[in-house]
C-alpha cells in the first residue's frame, strides 16, 4: 500500500508532496482506506439537510462559461424575487417539514448591469447583500426556516452583518488554478472567480466565526495536480480557523446554452478518486458531501469513497444551479444510502459539531432556535417529545435489527469493558440499530431479572427549597442566590418531617427519600437531626436521604472528614444514600451547568467514603441539556470503574433533563430534554455497559410518563422507583405527571406491559407483607405544610458558604 496511504490511516495528514503522491497510489487502495476513515468520523450514518431553495436574483456580474443560473437582465422580469415571493417560496418550504432556506443569487449584479441597480433602489436597498440581509431576516422571523446564505465574495464587514441573519454561509473554491481565468478557459471575465480573493473572503468569514461550506468543482479544467492544490488550501484555512463544515465535491455537468456544452463530462472514476482524496487529505472528521442529484444510480459508490454528506435535499423546490439534475426522492435517498451500508440521517445547514458549540459560532438570535430543534450528536430531533411532557411517545421503527453493531454489543454482553467511542457509537444507534442496541439490552434484562418488574412505596420529603448553589437546570431551588425565583421559599420543621413520616408508614411507605436545597443556615447537624427525627417517629421506617453534595457540605460544616460524618449519619439511622447530584460526571458539562458545585471526583469520592462505610447507593445521569455523547460516555465509566472498586451502587436511573421551566433552557442555552430514542438508550446501553457489576436499571414514570416507561421495560429498565406520594422537584421543572402513583395503579402499568409486579424494598428485597398490605387502597394524603423560610435580618450574614466547585 502506498506509505501516504498508511500514514492517513494511522492518523498523519499527508503535507503537499505527500498529497501528491497520491497520484501514483492504487485507486482500490484509496477507495478502501478512504471508507475507513469516513466511518472512523462518522460511523454508519450519512446526513443531509432537508431544504427549500430561495434564488434571490438570477443576475450575475460574473459569466462562468458552465453556469445556467446567471442570466442578464430580461425586459418585463423582475430582477429580484419581492418579499412576497421570497415568503411564499419559505412558508411551502416550512410546511413541508424543511429546516433550511438556501439563499442563492449571483454575485453583486449591481457592479454590472444597470436594472440591478434600480430594482434594488426601488426595493429601498443600496446593494444586493442589504436586501440579502433583509429577506433572510425575514424568512427566519416568519418561517422559521435557518438561512444559509451562498451570495459570493463578501468583504469581513459584510459577513460580520449577514453572521446575524443566518446559521451559515458558503462559497464554492472550485479551483485555486489561476489558469481557468485565462482566455477560452470557463472563468475568463469573471472576476469574482480569482482565487486569491475567494480564499482571502473564506479567511475572514473564519475571523468571524461562520460555519462556512466550500468545495472544488471537478471537469472544467483543471487536473489532478490542481484538485489536490485547492484541497490543501482549504486545509489551511480550516486549520487556520477551524470554521470550513463541509468540503464538497461537485462534478461538472454539461448543460445546453452555455459555453461548455459541448464539454466532457468527468467520468466516475475521476469524482471517486477525487472524492477519495479529499477524504485522505482532510481525515475523518471533515464532512465530505457530493450532490445525489449529480450522480444517479451510483450513489453506494460515493459513500464507498468517503463521503458523509449528501447537501441541501429539497422536496419542494428545483435544483435552480443544476436544473436538468432533479433531486432524489428523500425516500428513494434513504434506500441507496441503505446500500451502502449507512441510514441517512436529517441534520441542520449549519453542522453538527457548530450547532453543539452555538455560542461560539451562531449570533444569539439563533442559539435557541438551533438548540430547540437538535439532539445530543448534533443533527435533528426525530421526535417532538421531551421528558415529562403529555405528547404521545414516538412509534420505534418497523424495521429488523441491524447486525452492524454486533461486535460492540457481543463484547458488552459478555461484560467486557466498554470504550468511550463504543458508547458514543451505541448512543448513535438509530433505526435497525437503535433496535438492535435495545433488544439486547432487554435479553440481558431478561437473564439478570427475569420478567419481574419492582418498585418501591415511598415518601419525598424535600425539607427546603432554599439553596444558595447555582445550578443552572434547577426550577425547584428558591432564594436570592438561587437561580429561580419564582415561588415561595420553604423549610419545614422536624415536627412536620415527623408527621409526613408517620403517614407514610401508616400508607404502607417503607422508604422515605429526603433531599432538599443547601440551605446557608444548614449544617451536617441539620441532616443528622432530620435522620434522627425520622427513626422517631417510625423505627422501621428506611432513610434514603442526602445527596452526595448534602454530605459534603455537611462533613464541611462541621470541621470533620467525609468519612467521619458518613459514620455519624450511620449511626443517626441513615439507611442508604440517593446517587443524585451527579448530574453528568464530566467537568467539561459541570462547568456549565453546575460550576459551583462538586466536581466529578468529588462525587465519587463521597460515593467512595459512603460504599466504604457499608452504605448501599443509587446511581443517576441527569442528561439532554449541555452535554454530548462522549459525556454521558465518560459518565459512564466512571461509575462502572468505582462499582468495580466497591460494589455498592443498588441501581441506575436516567434521569431526562425536564426544560420547561428550567433556568437555563429559559435563558436559551440548552436543549430541550434528550429525544425519545436518546432517553430509551440511556435505560438500555447502562445494561450493557453495567452488565455484571449494576443488576437494576430503573426508569421514572415522572420523567417517562407511562407509555414511555412501557419501551424502557422492553429496552433494559426492569424497575419504576417509587410511588413517591409528594414528587415535587421535576413538577417544579414542568413535568406534568402527578405527584404519586400508588401501588395499584404501579401494578397496572407493569401488567400492561406484561410484567410481573414485585413491591420491594430500598435494598430490593421484597417488602414486608404488613406494608404491602397497608399500601393497597391507603386514604388520601393530608395537605402538607410547608412552613415558609425565614427571613435575614439586614446585616445578619449566613455561615461561610460552601462551595466545592469553586475550591
Amino acid at each position: 500500500m502506498n506509505g501516504v496511504i498508511e500514514g492517513a490511516l494511522a492518523g498523519r495528514r499527508p503535507d503537499e508532496r505527500e498529497a501528491r503522491a497520491l497520484l501514483d497510489a492504487a485507486p482500490e487502495d484509496m477507495l478502501a482506506a478512504a471508507a475507513e476513515l469516513r466511518d472512523r468520523g462518522h460511523g454508519d450514518t450519512v446526513t443531509y439537510s432537508r431544504k427549500v431553495f430561495i434564488p434571490l436574483t438570477h443576475l450575475c456580474r460574473d459569466v462562468c462559461h458552465y453556469c445556467t443560473f446567471a442570466e442578464p437582465p430580461r425586459k418585463g422580469e423582475a430582477a429580484f424575487l419581492s418579499p412576497e415571493q421570497v415568503l411564499e417560496i419559505a412558508a411551502k418550504g416550512a410546511a413541508a417539514g424543511c429546516a433550511e432556506a438556501l439563499f442563492t443569487l449571483g454575485d453583486k449584479p449591481e457592479l454590472r448591469y444597470r436594472a440591478a441597480r434600480e430594482a434594488l433602489e426601488r426595493l429601498g436597498y443600496a446593494t444586493t447583500l442589504d436586501y440579502l440581509a433583509a429577506m433572510a431576516d425575514l424568512v427566519f422571523d416568519e418561517t422559521g426556516l435557518l438561512p444559509h446564505l451562498n451570495p459570493g465574495l463578501m468583504s469581513l464587514e459584510e459577513l460580520k452583518r449577514l453572521r446575524e441573519v443566518s446559521v451559515s454561509m458558503g462559497i464554492m473554491l472550485e479551483s485555486d488554478s489561476e489558469k481557468l481565468l485565462e482566455r477560452g478557459q470557463p472563468h475568463f471575465g469573471s472576476p469574482d472567480k480569482i482565487p486569491a480573493r475567494r480564499i482571502e473572503c473564506m479567511d475572514a468569514a473564519g475571523e468571524a466565526a461562520v460555519p462556512f461550506t466550500s468545495g472544488i468543482l471537478i471537469g472544467i479544467g483543471e487536473s489532478r495536480v490542481d484538485r489536490i492544490s485547492s484541497l490543501l488550501r482549504l486545509r489551511e484555512l480550516d486549520d487556520r480557523h477551524g470554521h470550513i463544515q463541509e468540503i464538497i465535491v461537485q462534478n461538472f455537468r454539461a448543460k445546453p446554452d452555455t459555453k461548455m456544452k459541448h464539454a466532457p463530462e468527468p467520468g466516475l472514476d475521476e469524482l471517486l478518486w477525487t472524492i477519495a482524496a479529499a477524504r485522505l487529505i482532510f481525515g475523518p472528521a471533515m464532512h465530505i458531501q457530493a450532490p445525489p442529484n449529480l450522480s444517479p444510480g451510483v450513489l453506494p459508490q460515493l459513500v464507498g469513497a468517503g463521503i458523509d454528506d449528501w447537501g441541501g435535499v429539497s422536496p419542494v423546490t428545483p435544483d435552480f444551479v443544476n436544473p436538468e439534475a432533479p433531486w432524489p426522492h428523500l425516500e428513494k435517498l434513504a434506500e441507496e444510502t441503505e446500500k451502502a451500508g449507512k441510514q441517512l440521517v436529517q441534520r441542520l445547514p449549519v453542522y453538527a459539531e457548530y450547532a453543539l458549540k452555538p455560542e461560539r459560532w451562531l449570533d444569539k438570535r439563533f442559539v435557541k432556535p438551533v438548540l430547540d430543534r437538535i439532539d445530543g450528536q448534533g443533527l435533528v430531533r426525530a421526535d417532538s417529545w421531551s421528558p415529562g411532557d403529555h405528547d404521545a411517545v414516538p412509534e420505534l421503527p418497523a424495521v429488523q435489527p441491524s447486525d452492524r453493531l454486533a461486535p460492540v454489543l457481543d463484547r458488552a454482553m459478555a461484560g467486557k469493558v466498554p470504550s468511550e467511542a463504543e458508547i458514543v457509537r451505541l448512543f448513535q444507534a438509530r433505526g435497525a440499530d437503535f433496535l438492535a442496541v435495545t433488544r439486547a439490552a432487554d435479553e440481558l434484562r431478561r437473564d439478570v431479572s427475569g420478567d419481574s418488574v419492582s418498585y418501591v412505596v415511598t415518601r419525598n420529603i424535600n425539607y427546603t427549597n432554599v439553596c444558595y448553589f447555582k445550578c443552572q437546570f434547577c426550577a425547584f431551588s428558591k432564594g436570592k442566590l438561587s437561580e429561580n425565583l419564582r415561588g415561595r421559599p420553604y423549610d419545614i420543621g422536624l415536627d412536620e418531617i415527623d408527621r409526613r413520616v408517620r403517614e407514610a408508614w401508616e400508607r404502607g411507605a417503607t422508604e422515605v427519600c429526603m433531599q432538599g436545597g443547601i440551605h446557608p443556615d444548614y449544617t451536617g447537624e441539620t441532616y443528622l437531626e432530620i435522620a434522627r427525627a425520622v427513626k422517631r417517629a417510625a423505627p422501621e421506617m428506611h432513610v434514603h436521604a442526602f445527596s452526595p453534595l448534602e454530605v459534603h457540605q455537611g462533613a464541611a460544616t462541621l470541621g470533620v472528614p467525609l468519612a467521619e460524618f458518613v459514620r455519624s449519619l450511620k449511626e443517626a439511622g441513615l439507611g442508604t444514600l440517593p446517587g443524585t447530584a451527579a448530574e453528568v460526571l464530566d467537568d467539561e458539562v459541570r462547568e456549565v451547568l453546575c460550576p459551583d458545585k462538586l466536581r466529578t471526583e468529588q462525587w465519587l469520592d463521597v460515593m467512595r467514603a459512603a460504599h466504604g462505610a457499608g452504605f448501599r447507593t443509587t446511581a443517576t445521569i441527569m442528561f439532554g441539556h449541555v452535554d454530548r455523547y462522549p459525556n454521558w460516555a465518560r459518565h459512564l465509566l466512571a461509575l462502572r470503574d468505582l462499582q468495580a472498586e466497591t460494589g455498592g451502587f443498588t441501581e441506575f436511573v436516567p434521569l431526562p433533563f425536564v426544560h420547561m421551566e428550567a433556568p437555563i433552557y429559559l435563558k436559551g442555552r440548552a436543549r430541550r430534554g434528550p429525544t425519545f430514542r436518546e432517553a430509551v438508550l440511556m435505560h438500555a446501553i447502562p445494561r450493557l455497559v453495567f452488565h455484571g457489576l449494576i443488576g437494576n436499571i430503573q426508569t421514572s414514570w415522572v420523567k417517562m410518563g407511562p407509555e414511555g416507561v412501557k419501551t424502557c421495560l422492553n429496552a433494559g429498565a426492569n424497575d419504576l422507583g417509587g410511588t413517591l406520594m409528594n414528587e415535587t422537584i421535576t413538577r417544579a421543572a414542568g413535568a406534568t405527571y402527578g405527584e404519586e402513583m400508588p401501588p395499584e395503579a404501579m401494578e397496572t402499568l407493569i401488567r400492561a406491559a406484561g410484567r410481573t409486579p414485585r413491591q420491594r424494598t430500598t435494598t430490593y428485597a421484597d417488602a414486608p407483607e404488613a406494608q404491602v398490605r397497608r399500601s393497597f387502597g391507603a386514604r388520601p394524603l393530608a395537605d402538607v405544610v410547608n412552613t415558609p423560610a425565614a427571613r435575614y435580618e439586614r446585616g445578619r450574614r449566613p455561615q461561610k458558604l460552601i462551595r466545592p466547585g469553586l475550591a
